[in-house]
């Protein structure tokens, strides 16, 4: 980790977890990068390691108590949500976890999570079957979708005897997660970023539709990702259940026409993702009442969407600096994509699979192909199945490594 900045500072809140014996080494080794490193310990963390270690490694105090008359005093839980850069939980309990989930702050380290205007990365540890069970896994959805980072935690052999996923990730892995977070954070700041997300609906009569089955979590990632890296970032969703993330402005559209628009007066911008998927068609006209059974098959005419990528990439003022689609496809996924990527005239395309099997709608994970075109042609980056987060952390690690070069 010795490319973390200097004077960097990490709010570190430790669980009730056998794991918490790695934040020992945790502390130490970014204490030798010059971050600094305040901690705070739930009860039931002091029964694994205690508050002395922590403080002779850390050289800070370490905070308990909620109740302390002292540091109430100081209002101390407010104090220690905001002065860090990030809040870190190592090891996160499921406890620990239902209570972010759910708003509950009766202790210190609760209390701080609500109270912080900071990023939250959290590294779970626990049973595997704690880890599996859906309480906890509707729990991480939840806060995936609040843009707090997941650092999954790995399977292998656990300290009740048991073997599963469960197990906090190492320190190592902690440290390249920080290290990409403090690298690149504000890196973007000053810049201008549009997302589309979701689907579009196409009104067949005032209560049908013709829609699909796009969820919206890979456009809300991303837009997380790149208000995290400190871009203005507008977000122009279609009709989803997503939470929008903290500091984005949005603006929800139901239908390909209305996103376009959207997308054209939230212009200038330096960079625009289209992640939505967005209708390819629209019935020719809307039936002005709900259409009836009984008086034979209705006609549908269908005529086709103006493609948003296209125009976007191909205008000839207030183009972005750097335009990227998405080529959800079923089969032949990186040719289809390489025809897109010429057709639509846009920098990138981010190829992926939706088919059935894949589970990509609606799903939490992803398995992209990223293809660049450049002077020397297109180059295709593949990328190993990654959550939908992670997705977008690699996409905006590549935005921001292309642009420094311009």
């Amino acid at each position: 980790m010795a490319s973390t900045p200097k004077n960097k500072s990490i709010l570190l809140i430790i669980t009730g977890s056998i794991a918490a014996y790695k934040c020992a080494e945790l502390v130490r080794r970014l204490r030798e990068t010059g971050t600094g490193v305040t901690c705070v310990m739930t009860t039931a963390a002091q029964e694994f390691i205690t508050p002395m270690l922590m403080a002779s490694l850390s050289q800070q105090e370490v905070y308990t108590d909620l109740w302390s008359l002292k540091d109430e005093t100081e209002m101390g839980h407010i104090r220690l949500s905001r002065e860090a850069d990030f809040v870190l939980v190592a090891p996160a309990s499921a406890n620990t976890i239902a209570k972010l989930a759910h708003g509950r702050c009766d202790d210190l380290a609760s209390t701080i999570l609500m109270a912080t205007d900071k990023p939250v990365i959290i590294a779970p540890a626990m049973n595997p079957m704690m880890w599996l069970n859906a309480a906890t896994q509707d729990n991480i959805a939840t806060l995936q979708r609040r843009g707090i980072d997941i650092l999954t935690p790995a399977e292998g052999d656990m300290a009740c005897g048991e073997t599963g996923p469960g197990r906090m990730v190492e320190v190592v892995d902690i440290l390249r997660h920080l290290e990409t977070r403090f690298q690149f954070r504000d890196t973007l700041k000053g810049l201008r970023a549009i997302v589309t997300s979701g689907p579009t609906y196409e009104a067949l009569d005032p209560v049908r539709f013709i829609g699909n089955f796009s969820s919206g979590k890979q456009g809300y990632a991303i837009a997380t990702a790149l208000v995290q890296a400190g871009a203005e970032t507008t977000l122009i969703s279609g009709p989803c259940h997503e939470t929008p993330p903290a500091g984005v402005r949005i603006t929800r559209v139901t239908s390909a026409d209305e996103m376009l628009m959207a997308t054209q007066e939230a212009l200038p911008a330096d960079i625009m993702i289209c992640a939505a998927a967005v209708a390819d068609w629209r019935p020719e006209t809307v039936a002005p009442d709900k259409i009836k059974k009984g008086s034979g098959k209705p006609q549908i005419t269908l005529v086709e969407n103006k493609d948003i990528l296209k125009t976007i990439s191909t205008l000839t003022k207030k183009r972005p600096t750097l335009v990227i689609g998405f080529a959800a496809e079923t089969n032949d996924i990186v040719a289809q994509a390489r025809k897109k990527l010429l057709a639509k005239q846009c920098d990138w395309i981010l190829a992926n699979d939706v088919s059935p099997a894949q589970a990509t709608f609606g799903g939490d994970f992803n398995t992209v192909h990223l293809l660049q075109s450049g002077k020397d042609g297109v180059r295709e980056t593949s990328w190993p199945r990654l959550t939908k987060q992670e997705v977008a952390t690699q996409l905006v690690k590549e935005i921001i490594l292309t642009l420094k070069k311009k």
